[in-house]
């Protein structure tokens, strides 16, 4: 076992409360608002089954070798690599990979935030009963009015800042512990509330159909790499956080059975509000394919028109604002802790400091649909698209496709094999395909095939 593999101070007070806040990683906006759309997007049920295996060919294993390397490392992303590479005489640029997962995740929170603040303001306009019988045109305007007011876009983003750095400032057990020990749970209640729901509104046999029932003839290549690469982000992967939670794991967790629990729960849930959201929409006879405007305009207009939509339609977006805060505060805490290793100063200050240069940043997304909306910094990308895109496209695919490479052909394989308790030759040499050949190829894919989707348009 490697030197590194040591208690710290800050741990997890047990291996459930890990699940959870890996969990809390993984379930975000990315499970409650894109999965659902995408699925409605490609057909559903054999869009889904796609997904399923790809979460397994692609997001088990990537998600085995962060937790495995968090472990090791005992320390935010960059240090473990550093400490990596280090105790096993590796060449010191491999620490590429924690430099790159703590920026992509420090982008990604600057504008995942300001999403996040829609989702806070439509808590409220929800359970005001704003949109009981409204138009489509009224909830259309109404999401496009809140778009153009950078002032309150502003308001909601600073709102949902606040929160997640008031979380991550006091640390492991005080902080990250005390969320997602009430906000987990709180999501899974809500989602089942949301399916009861669903049922009395006699949409779920049609919502049920849809997602399970695979019609392989709407599936295309199109469609293979989408699931692919929605396998790959929604599990967190790439950006360092669930590389700084593995820093956190006691030394009896058992990092394999872990990550098959985490990857089940967030599946889980991505498929509970898939339900959720299409039994509603179907209730309506609203179409499933709505794209990006499926929460925020559709899912409006459908609960406005049920009886009780006023707080149910406010409890699902509660739901989501709960799924975005665990998801933000895993993205802060790897910048936080390697500037916590770098700077003598106490973790709420440098929590605080973080979350301000963060806000400043996330502002450029803010402006980016309004006073901004005109200026195209780069193939007709505005500020919020390039940090969108430029993550999602090129820094998370390549974090994972390095973290692959590093684990399976320059991490001693006596290492991964103890840590991993992979025994037999087979499980060992399994194990060494999966990660360093199938897993890389099939993230490579994604990386090509989008990049020249969005840029060339093919």
């Amino acid at each position: 076992m490697s030197e590194l593999t040591t208690e710290r101070s800050d741990m997890w007070s047990s291996s459930f409360i890990f699940v959870l806040a890996a969990a809390g990683s993984a379930v975000g906006l990315g499970n409650i608002w894109k999965f659902p759309y995408i699925a409605g997007e490609n057909g559903g049920g054999a869009f889904v089954l796609v997904y399923l295996i790809c979460i397994a060919v692609i997001g088990v294993p990537v998600m085995i070798s962060e937790i495995m390397l968090g472990k090791l490392g005992r320390a935010s992303p960059i240090q473990s690599l550093l400490n990596l590479c280090k105790t096993h005489n590796k060449p010191a640029g491999w620490s590429a990979i924690g430099y790159m997962g703590v920026v992509t995740g420090f982008v990604i929170l600057s504008f995942y935030a300001v999403i996040a603040g829609w989702v806070c303001y439509y808590v409220l306009r929800l359970f005001s009963g704003e949109f009981t019988g409204a138009s489509a045109e009224s909830v259309g305007s109404a999401f496009s009015e809140f778009l153009a007011s950078p002032l309150q876009v502003t308001l909601f983003f600073t709102l949902f800042m606040v929160i997640t750095i008031f979380f991550v400032a006091r640390g492991v057990t005080r902080g990250l512990e005390l969320c997602v020990r009430y906000s987990m749970p709180a999501v899974f209640v809500l989602l089942i509330v949301l399916i009861g729901y669903g049922v009395h509104t006699g949409g779920m046999a049609e919502s049920a159909k849809f997602l399970f029932t695979p019609d392989f003839s709407s599936l295309n290549a199109q469609a293979v790499v989408i699931a692919l690469g929605h396998a790959f982000f929604t599990l967190s992967l790439g950006m360092g956080a669930i590389m700084a939670y593995g820093a956190y794991v006691p030394q009896n967790v058992s990092v394999v059975q872990t990550t098959f629990t985490i990857a089940f729960l967030d599946t889980l849930l991505a498929l509970m509000a898939g339900l959720a959201i299409f039994a509603i929409v179907f209730a309506e006879g609203l179409p499933p394919d709505s794209s990006v405007g499926l929460l925020f305009q559709t899912v409006p207009i459908a609960f406005g028109s049920l009886p009780g939509g006023a707080f149910f339609g406010g409890l699902f977006f509660l739901l989501v604002a709960l799924a975005a805060l665990t998801s933000a505060i895993s993205i802060s805490e790897p910048v936080v802790a390697y500037v916590s290793e770098r700077i003598k100063a106490t973790r709420a200050k440098i929590a605080i400091g973080v979350g301000v240069v963060c806000w400043l940043l996330g502002m450029g997304s803010v402006l980016s649909f309004n006073v901004w909306s005109d200026v195209k910094l780069f193939f007709d990308w505005t500020f919020f698209d390039v940090f969108d895109k430029v993550s999602q496209l090129v820094l998370l695919p390549l974090g994972g496709l390095l973290i692959a490479l590093f684990v399976a052909w320059v991490l001693p394989s006596t290492i991964v094999n103890e840590e991993l308790g992979l025994v037999t030759k087979q499980r060992q040499q399994a194990w060494r395909v999966i990660v360093g050949v199938v897993t890389p190829l099939a993230v490579l894919v994604v990386f090509v095939v989008e990049l020249a989707r969005e840029i060339f348009g093919f």
